[in-house]
């Protein structure tokens, strides 16, 4: 929502003023921001735990999982980021090829990019093949014995390079996911919030018959103030709940971060972000691809709303 703006950093200052708690003690600014984000998210997806960071939160997400499906093996995608703490750098490629390898709890599905990857715009049914892959992976990890607790996945790949996964993708892969007694994470930290334009989520462009059952949230939510989220069903919160470990963070839904989170949903409303989001974004598009027809060295312009990568290539063709 742009650089110091005045009303977060209005809103942040006026509770910062006022007493401050950790979580064990309700307050209205919690709730009132749970009621609020909720309002942006498929009924489902019901209770909400807040945290400090993106780590945290898919962090979070990885527990909420394996106490669900009492799994431990996740799916993820080739060159995936989803975070720095020790779990989930096990969970990204990006990070572990460099590091100590993968673990055997990990199994990697290729990216679905319609551009690059293994099944490409002339493919007859890139989600279907895409999905195949994931499915093939599940039954390979079942005949070693391991079972599978999650699909963990950017809405948009993000570090994998600004990929639009093609549609149908996530319902496919989360039948298969669903099958094997997993389920399916959504990851929205970089993504989220409006910034693709025509949706609130970047999951939704997937279609309306889409619901994750996690979504995790970063960065966006708090406009540069450490504030995250994970959103879930009743199902798998209550699965988490039965150990009688209660899950607990000092910072997480402190009153400042929520009064700051309900600033941001009130300045994305109000100042129609998302209608500007979309706007802005196919003029950056129209002219990216302007220049794509005068320059060989694009290869592809692909996006929707403020989410746009850009290929640079050596040779067209190849």
């Amino acid at each position: 929502v742009g650089h110091c703006h005045p009303d977060i950093v209005r809103a942040a200052h006026e509770q910062n003023q006022l007493l401050n708690t950790n979580s064990r003690y309700l307050h209205d600014n919690l709730v009132d921001y749970a009621e609020r984000l909720s309002k942006t998210l498929p009924e489902k997806l019901c209770i909400f735990y807040f945290l400090n960071s993106g780590s945290e939160a898919n962090d979070l997400a990885l527990r909420l999982a394996r106490q669900y499906t009492k799994h431990e093996d996740v799916v993820v995608l080739d060159h995936a980021y989803h975070g720095h703490l020790t779990s989930l750098i096990d969970i990204s490629p990006y990070k572990f090829r460099n590091l100590e390898g993968q673990k055997e709890w990990v199994h990697v599905a290729p990216v679905p990019d319609t551009y690059r990857g293994l099944y490409r715009e002339d493919h007859e049914d890139s989600a279907t093949a895409y999905a195949d892959e994931v499915k093939n992976i599940i039954e390979h990890a079942h005949k070693r014995g391991r079972k599978i607790a999650a699909f963990f996945v950017e809405s948009l790949p993000s570090v994998g390079g600004q990929i639009i996964p093609p549609t149908g993708y996530f319902q496919k892969v989360a039948q298969h996911v669903h099958k094997a007694g997993g389920v399916f994470i959504a990851d929205e930290i970089q993504v989220g919030f409006g910034r693709v334009g025509k949706h609130f989520w970047a999951f939704q462009l997937q279609g309306e018959d889409f619901i994750p059952d996690i979504v995790t949230m970063g960065k966006p939510i708090g406009n540069g103030h450490p504030i995250a989220c994970v959103a879930t069903t009743k199902e798998i919160a209550e699965a988490f709940a039965a150990t009688g470990v209660e899950y607990f963070n000092t910072f997480g839904g402190n009153p400042v971060s929520c009064a700051v989170g309900l600033a941001v949903l009130d300045v994305i409303e109000k100042e129609q972000l998302q209608a500007h989001a979309t706007e802005v974004g196919n003029f950056l598009m129209k002219l990216l691809k302007e220049q794509q027809i005068k320059h060989p060295i694009i290869g592809d312009v692909r996006g929707c709303g403020l989410f746009i990568g850009v290929d640079l290539v050596k040779d067209q063709g190849e």
